[in-house]
């Protein structure tokens, strides 16, 4: 039946798509996945709970039923339609099955007929085609109606069944109808069976002492982030451990959340086709679910009964919870073996109404396969992925650094190095081509990464990509023009002059905004709000020392007008000045390209710790 969902582990992770959005899928990657009150199963998909009729939602079933499930016969021959009415108070959700009155817990018995096939449809449940009826939509309904056609072996007392959820944590379970038998047979003397009073929730315990770190590497399989972080001392600490026990493992996991803590195993570092597990915080307790993952959607709950020895802690906002299962799981085709080697995912969200959400950030995620039941290991994760990460420390020393740095040379320092020449041309221009010509190289090699990442283009990093590919095309555009640049005195050099500037300078403008879009990606997340302090920063960096050279090349300029007009100027004084005003911007650049190394100092230091 309707079921709790994941967000993410989404887009996984997007995103980045996870990162995929790599810069790739950041502010997306924010895309919480939130669903009706019928959960992850509005649409009535719900085979999967023919057998007890329990919706998989970790709460426990109303005793008492406020909906009818009545016939319109009580006696029936094989080949009969009896028609079978639900009704009530409005609800979401249902789940119609006829039963041998003598035999409840055995097989449905014959098949449906469906009368508005908008409100409901026929499910296969025990291998028989429409033998069940369910909900087709999480509407609300105040009545269902649906034939029932009896078959040629059935017993001689039917009872129907129904389950029906109103919201989330509201359902009721196998309502009864009365028994309907066939002519002739003995009268039915079996109690009438009622609402069954059965729990959904694993027996759970508070954890008896703290999780500890001292067998980490040595006794137990562990991942930690930050890197030998202790979830007693740090509650910042995400910590995950695995301990071998005979043909179980003991599973102990710890971190900040106020709604959802999880792991997944995965064969790829890509979300779809994982088997999970998740510790969620619902009414001041915590639900262990196992849980797995079809796709980039919301994670299918499964049957908590393969968990043992659960037991869980909430202090101060952090989520602790541990289980036991077995190694291997024969028969369950959901649940992966322990003794293989995994990706192994960590991810937190919010959750409320019995519902989960999205992941809050790009999972964490191991840099390799590990087989947690082999040798013990102590070690960390990333959010992000190597190839995102050398995708934005490259794009940050290309548009924070080269370039920057190049344009001041161009702008302000012909004069001070004009005599000065480097393999036969003025060394300004060299030292300006240089540094231009490495910020294209940086970044096409920048833009290739998220591509070699995703396999292709993602649809799920916002404008980031579009920036990012008109910056690749003036980043290229730009050093052809230049090879192109006509002489001094040639009538287009003017023209030259100002698309050369106009393409340089829109290019790093669109840089920038990439660059602010990016660093909120999934796949790049870096922490806020200090990533977008420091890019104001180092804007404000950058424009201030134009401001100041600008200011001080006017100056400059007015002060040897004003010698020359007064006709007191000597070649000495005229020396003098453009000494003086020289040594200010070779002053001035020296701090310059210090504040500027300090910025891309942060940027790769928040991008390394990623």
């Amino acid at each position: 039946m309707s079921m709790s969902l994941f967000s993410l582990l989404a887009s996984g992770l997007n995103v980045l798509n996870l990162m995929a959005y790599p810069g790739c899928a950041l502010g997306a990657f924010v895309l919480l996945l939130l669903i009706s009150s019928v959960a992850n199963y509005p649409n009535g998909k719900v085979a999967q709970s023919c057998d007890g009729m329990i919706p998989q939602h970790g709460h426990s079933p109303q005793s008492e039923p406020i909906h009818r499930l009545t016939v319109n016969d009580r006696t029936f021959r094989p080949g009969d339609r009896i028609e079978v009415t639900l009704s009530g108070p409005p609800f979401r959700g249902f789940l119609l099955e006829a039963r041998d009155a003598e035999h409840l817990s055995g097989l449905p018995i014959g098949s449906f007929t469906v009368i508005d096939s908008q409100m409901s449809q026929l499910l296969t449940c025990g291998g028989v085609q429409g033998s069940a009826v369910s909900h087709r939509s999480s509407s609300k309904k105040t009545e269902i109606k649906a034939y029932w056609n009896a078959p040629s072996s059935a017993p001689n007392h039917v009872q129907f069944l129904v389950t029906v959820v109103e919201k989330y944590k509201t359902y009721w379970v196998k309502i009864p109808s009365d028994v309907i038998s066939q002519p002739n047979s003995l009268p039915f003397t079996t109690p009438k069976v009622t609402t069954m009073p059965l729990s959904t929730s694993l027996p759970v315990s508070h954890l008896t002492k703290p999780f500890s770190t001292s067998g980490c590497g040595n006794k137990k399989f562990c991942v930690r982030s930050p890197l030998n972080c202790t979830p007693v001392d740090g509650p910042a600490c995400v910590f995950l451990s695995f301990t071998k026990l005979n043909h179980s493992v003991l599973v102990e996991m710890s971190g900040p959340s106020e709604g959802y803590l999880s792991f997944a195993l995965s064969h790829d570092r890509w979300m779809g086709d994982d088997d999970a597990y998740m510790c969620i915080h619902e009414d001041q307790t915590v639900r262990i679910q196992p849980s797995h993952l079809t796709g980039r959607s919301h994670p299918v709950m499964d049957k908590q009964g393969l968990l043992e020895d659960v037991a869980w802690g909430l202090t101060d906002g952090v989520i602790q919870c541990s289980f036991r299962r077995n190694i291997t799981l024969p028969g369950d085709e959901n649940r992966f073996d322990l003794n293989a080697s995994y990706y192994i995912f960590l991810a937190a969200g919010a959750a409320g109404d019995g519902q989960i959400s999205k992941h809050t950030k790009q999972p964490l995620i191991t840099y390799e396969r590990y087989d947690v039941t082999g040798t013990a290991r102590d070690i960390g994760g990333s959010h992000s992925s190597l190839l995102l990460k050398a995708h934005g420390a490259l794009m940050f020393m290309a548009w924070v650094t080269t370039v920057s740095i190049g344009v001041l040379i161009a702008r302000f320092f012909k004069p001070v190095w004009s005599k000065a020449f480097l393999f036969g041309e003025a060394a300004w221009f060299q030292v300006h081509r240089l540094l231009m010509l490495t910020t294209s190289a940086l970044t096409v090699i920048a833009f290739i990464l998220p591509f070699i990442y995703r396999g292709g283009w993602s649809w799920h990093a916002g404008s980031h990509p579009y920036l990012g590919c008109t910056v690749m095309t003036l980043a290229i555009l730009q050093p052809l023009l230049a090879a192109s640049r006509p002489p001094v005195h040639h009538p287009r050099r003017q023209m030259f002059n100002w698309t050369h500037w106009s393409v340089g300078t829109a290019a790093r403008i669109i840089a920038v905004a990439a660059m602010f879009l990016g660093m909120d990606l999934p796949g790049l997340d870096l922490p806020n709000p200090q990533k977008t302090y420091t890019m104001i920063g180092f804007v404000g960096w950058h424009i201030g020392t134009e401001i100041i050279l600008e200011i001080h090349a006017y100056r400059l300029s007015r002060k040897v007008e004003i010698l020359d007009d007064d006709r007191i100027q000597i070649l000495q004084s005229l020396t003098s000045a453009e000494a003086e005003g020289h040594a200010f911007k070779k002053a001035v650049l020296t701090i310059y390209i210090c504040g500027n190394v300090t910025f891309l100092i942060l940027f790769f230091s928040a991008i390394g710790h990623l």
